[in-house]
């Protein structure tokens, strides 16, 4: 049984939804841990866009008002067990496993009680910052493109929303799997930073000038990957935005193509293409690393890949302090960044 010992530490919470300034740092209680449960204090946060839905009451389970927590992401080092947790022990460094409703076990905090099967070992020799950008990005692409999706080597694949975390660890992971990356981005200034990232192709979504003129520039998307692939179409969408948008990822699958719809940016309803036959999967990451198997494969293939080179998080900024969130929050929503944002955390 947990027990309150009337310690408190500092944690992220929101009373009401709206926008990054409805988030403050509150003092918490802290429960020694139960059975099976783990207490970890926090050296890094990873911030993520379901993060921004949830808190403005847009994502697919609602917040729990007042006093709802916050947080998928977190990385540091375990501090106490309870009984019968026999996979860690004090010093341990972990990551959150991001497979909670973080509405009651969010992890942006300076200490956290979470039964084990929410943690997972941190990488040997990973740092925190590193760690906190690691775990949902990769285990959503890899989960999404290859479990699912079947990525293999020679395909291509469109990457839509590539300059997010997910995005970036996207290219990453099918660079990894011999796969073409086919990245989309709305503006021409960071087409160049995706190519370096190793992106094959970018196509831009809302172009402007010269090539939104061209009726056949990277504002028409079926049409651009068609001519990429040598008229043949992509193998794999992998898509973050849904809406109406779907249909026109759809039109430039080949035949028997397949589309990974992970997110829903757009909340409109989602459209489907008629460029049939083609396999379309809704992808919840959370199925995947809910259970024991899933994690194993997960931490096997980001272990690997941080290990060779392969898998190196692209991280956009890093705050310092808690008190920093709403900050962060608002430069993820800004979409001004290219990758993750991880906030360090004292205590």
């Amino acid at each position: 049984m947990t027990t309150t010992t009337g310690r408190t530490t500092k944690a992220v919470l929101f009373h009401g939804l709206g926008g990054p300034e409805v988030l403050i740092v509150e003092e918490v209680a802290l429960p020694d841990p139960g059975p099976g449960e783990v207490l970890v204090r926090v050296e890094a946060i990873g911030l993520n866009r379901a993060e921004a839905l949830f808190r403005a009451g847009t994502y697919y389970y609602p917040a729990t008002l007042p006093g709802s927590r916050i947080g998928y992401e977190a990385a540091g080092v375990v501090e106490a067990v309870g009984a019968g947790v026999t996979a860690y022990a004090p010093g341990d460094p972990v990551m959150a496993a991001a497979n909670f409703e973080f509405g009651t076990h969010g992890v942006h905090a300076e200490r956290v009680v979470l039964p084990e099967e929410y943690l997972v070992a941190r990488p040997e020799g990973v740092d925190a910052v590193t760690a906190a950008a690691v775990w949902l990005t990769y285990s959503t692409a890899y989960g999404g493109m290859v479990l699912t999706g079947g990525l293999g080597a020679g395909d291509h694949v469109v990457i839509t929303g590539a300059s997010s975390g997910v995005g970036t660890a996207a290219i990453q992971t099918a660079l990894r799997v011999g796969a073409v990356p086919v990245a989309t981005t709305r503006g021409e200034d960071k087409r160049k930073r995706l190519l370096e990232l190793g992106a094959a192709h970018v196509i831009v979504t809302e172009p402007t000038g010269a090539a939104a003129a061209d009726a056949t520039g990277t504002g028409h998307l079926a049409e651009e990957v068609r001519r990429l692939t040598g008229g043949a179409g992509a193998d794999l969408v992998f898509d973050a935005i849904g809406g109406p948008g779907f249909a026109r990822l759809g039109d430039a699958l080949r035949p028997g193509g397949t589309a990974v719809l992970y997110g829903w940016l757009d909340p409109r309803p989602v459209a489907l293409s008629m460029n049939w036959p083609q396999t379309v999967h809704s992808y919840a990451n959370g199925a995947l690393v809910r259970t024991a198997e899933g994690r194993r494969r997960v931490a096997g293939f980001i272990g690997a890949g941080l290990r060779d080179g392969s898998l190196a998080p692209v991280i956009a900024e890093t705050f310092d302090g808690l008190e920093q969130i709403a900050d962060a929050h608002r430069l993820m929503e800004s979409d001004a960044h290219l990758g993750k944002i991880v906030v360090r955390v004292g205590g």
